[in-house]
């Protein structure tokens, strides 16, 4: 369910009261992406991010944020109207919220399991089952000729998504305290070997194992038209580096509707 007909829009700091959160969507679909690729889950997507992938399949979330702030009680009673063990918590960036530590704590306290999809920029700590980290790689940084087309021109985001779109020592930090997938969006050859690079890096700064299982590369593409563009060279690039391909299924399924 959208949570408003008329979503407000600004910043995400200011909440209406101490528990709420800002939040674009709450709906019941399949997990698209990733290891639980096809599970039932309902998904709580807050809105505000501190990056701006140009490829970004949410934009009602970052470049322009939208959303309505939803008491802590109100997100939980709408999770628990549906008979279903999995709850995705995704944005935007989850993370950048306080209240996410509270949601989190609740639906781990009603045995939901819980993956938070994340860009590995901020480590927080709370009940997560599968912290499902999607690091953005240099090409997703927005250019004037790479941007969506209602942004602005102003080189501001790409000046600070390219300073900040990698935290080494927070997935290092990631990946030590929980279950982890790391999951990137791949679109050509220089994308592959740069995530082979990062990965090397992860592992010489962990703690534990990273497994080639645990990489996961997902073509680009919001579109049905987009991925078949895409997903069979990053199928191939799967294959010759030895890490796990993941489909994107809601758009396989509903193209880009909202709420998928």
């Amino acid at each position: 369910m959208p949570v408003s007909d008329a979503p407000s829009r600004g910043d995400t700091d200011d909440a209406g009261c101490e528990d709420a959160l800002p939040v674009n969507e709450l709906f019941y679909s399949l997990q698209g992406e990733g290891r639980l690729a096809g599970v039932p889950s309902v998904f709580v997507r807050t809105s505000g991010c501190n990056l701006r992938c140009w490829f970004c399949d949410s934009y009602h979330t970052s470049w322009e944020p939208t959303h309505d702030w939803l008491e802590l009680e109100s997100v939980l009673a709408e999770v628990d109207a549906h008979s279903v063990d999995h709850v995705v918590v995704t944005g935007g960036e989850p993370l950048l919220h306080d209240g996410v530590v509270e949601l989190l704590e609740e639906l781990s306290a009603r045995e939901y399991h819980v993956t938070v999809e994340t860009n590995g920029t901020i480590y927080r700590e709370a009940p997560i089952d599968l912290v499902s980290i999607s690091p953005k790689l240099s090409s997703s940084t927005p250019t004037p000729d790479r941007r969506p087309a209602d942004a602005p021109d102003d080189g501001t985001w790409a000046d600070r998504h390219e300073r900040d779109r990698i935290d080494h020592e927070t997935l290092a930090r990631l990946v030590d305290a929980y279950e982890f997938q790391l999951k990137f969006v791949v679109t050509d050859e220089d994308d592959a070997g740069e995530v082979r690079e990062l990965v090397e890096t992860i592992r010489e700064m962990a703690s534990v194992p990273v497994r080639d299982d645990d990489v996961l590369l997902m073509p680009e593409g919001a579109t049905r038209g987009r991925l078949a563009e895409t997903r069979s060279r990053v199928a191939e690039f799967a294959m010759e580096y030895g890490f796990r391909y993941t489909p994107r299924l809601h758009v396989d399924l509903w193209n880009d509707a909202p709420e998928t």
